[in-house]
């Protein structure tokens, strides 16, 4: 059964806290996708992965890049396995998927935000309904705190 996480987000923008989890990702030499709500949140995503640290390189690249399938991270719009990923990261109140083929689905959301709060919350009702196994994550001084 795919395990949900859901990573609240706290003083960090999702540009600083997704390269890292995708590190953590590509050390288990896992493939992922990350899905974002628009193609300007795609592009804004996408530079940041390229620069985020002069000392890693994190290989990824969009669909339009051409040959998705090889790509171990694939930036999306919409709801895609063509890379066979293990982990779905879902971005800026991208939907739930509507099948959980994946080991992981990662929703990452803006705790500064009220609407994105709001989606979360009823995300997690929804995982819950469904009985997925789901854990709750919230920044605090930088770290990762489980809290549920």
């Amino acid at each position: 059964m795919t395990d949900i996480l859901f990573y609240h987000l706290k003083g960090q923008r999702v540009e600083a806290a997704l390269p890292l989890l995708l590190e953590k990702t590509l050390e288990r030499e896992w493939r992922a996708v990350i899905q974002a709500g628009s193609e300007e949140r795609l592009s804004a995503l996408d530079d940041a992965l390229w620069s985020y640290s002069e000392a890693s390189f994190l290989p990824h690249g969009r669909e339009s890049d051409g040959e998705p399938e090889t790509q171990p991270i694939l930036l999306s719009t919409r709801e895609t396995r063509i890379n066979a990923p293990h982990v779905l990261f879902l971005v800026d109140r991208a939907p739930l998927p509507l099948q959980y083929d994946v080991e992981r689905v990662v929703l990452m959301f803006d705790g500064e935000d009220p609407e994105a709060v709001d989606d979360a919350r009823t995300a997690w009702k929804t995982i819950k309904t469904l009985g997925h196994p789901a854990t709750y994550w919230q920044q605090e001084d930088g770290r990762w705190v489980k809290k549920g």
